[in-house]
């Protein structure tokens, strides 16, 4: 089976690529599943519920993961609650609203387990350690959901690295998220794993990871706080297909998808 995982979409640029140009990458590649990062899909800060049903009314996308930014708009505390299918990182505290992992089924049949969860490295607020997070899960996850996906929301790539090492042989792949800068370094390891350690941003490249580069320039050349927005123009969907034994679950290989906009 084939699932394609969608890097975080910023702003409205990076809906509108995703709107126009999710269709053909889904008829290119076939996924049975397709996952989408939100996390700054309103404004490049969090989500809205506008937002959230304008990504699962169409029923292209399956399943949506976040991270820090999850919490800026403060309608996200019911979201989170009231959709199952909108996961928040998972080592959040217990008692913190909505859930980080989930199970969906697949075109195919598969029930598919999905967990986001938070780097603690340069990543505020500091959360629970996302190593042990994950094995909470996968200890209490159904023996029959054999095809597991981690979306790992960090922002150093030792991190990342480390957690797609930790996780070799135990999940189908680990897919790092938040940098907005896709890594060249896809391969499946030993154990069977697919890992990247960032799949990339959907959103505008002619910026600075989805945000005017003006704004960010200023802050770093003059001092001066500038609240950053959403760059405009054309936008580009980056993301990785994943091709799982769905038998075993361990991966078959991972590519790199980059679409951009005409």
């Amino acid at each position: 089976m084939r699932i394609l995982f969608i890097g975080d979409v910023v702003g409205r640029p990076g809906r509108r690529a995703l709107r126009r140009l999710l269709p053909e990458i889904q008829d290119t590649h076939s996924p049975e599943l397709t996952v989408v990062n939100a996390e700054n899909a309103a404004g490049g800060f969090g989500v809205t519920a506008e937002i959230v049903d304008e990504f699962l009314a169409s029923g292209e996308i399956d399943l949506l993961t976040s991270g820090n930014h999850i919490w800026d708009k403060p309608e996200a505390l019911t979201i989170v609650d009231e959709e199952p299918r909108l996961l928040r990182p998972q080592n959040y505290p217990e008692g913190t609203p909505g859930h980080g992992w989930g199970v969906a089924t697949a075109s195919n049949g598969v029930e598919v387990g999905v967990i986001n969860v938070m780097g603690t490295v340069f990543m505020h607020p500091t959360l629970d350690c996302p190593f042990r997070c994950v094995d909470a899960v996968l200890a209490r996850k159904p023996d029959s959901v054999r095809v597991t996906l981690v979306d790992f929301h960090a922002e150093t790539t030792s991190e990342k690295m480390a957690m797609g090492w930790y996780l070799d042989g135990r999940v189908s792949a680990v897919v790092g998220t938040h940098t907005h800068v896709p890594t060249a370094d896809e391969r499946v390891l030993p154990n069977g794993t697919a890992h990247i350690t960032d799949v990339g941003m959907t959103g505008c490249y002619n910026s600075v990871i989805g945000m005017q580069t003006d704004k960010v320039l200023r802050r770093f050349v003059e001092r001066i706080p500038e609240r950053f927005e959403p760059a405009s123009g054309r936008g580009s969907v980056c993301g990785v297909i994943i091709e799982i034994d769905e038998i075993d679950g361990k991966s078959v290989s991972i590519k790199r998808v980059r679409m951009d906009e005409d």
